[in-house]
């Protein structure tokens, strides 16, 4: 368990005029303000999130 892939996702686009599924997207994963960088666990379901709101946020490379 010590060797559990992990994204770092970046919110860097306002979710303010963006239907309502993807305001809870971006709560659902962890970002509070607008900038903020968030480190999760590289599954199915995190990927799956990302790729429902690929506009507002980025994967940040290591």
């Amino acid at each position: 368990m010590a060797d559990v892939k992990k994204i770092r996702i970046e919110y860097y686009r306002s979710a303010i005029s963006t239907p309502f599924k993807h305001k809870r997207v971006i709560t659902g994963l962890g970002f509070t303000r607008l900038n903020q960088i968030v480190e999760r666990v590289d599954n199915e379901s995190v990927r799956g999130m990302v790729k429902t709101v690929p506009h507002l946020v980025r994967i940040l490379e290591d």
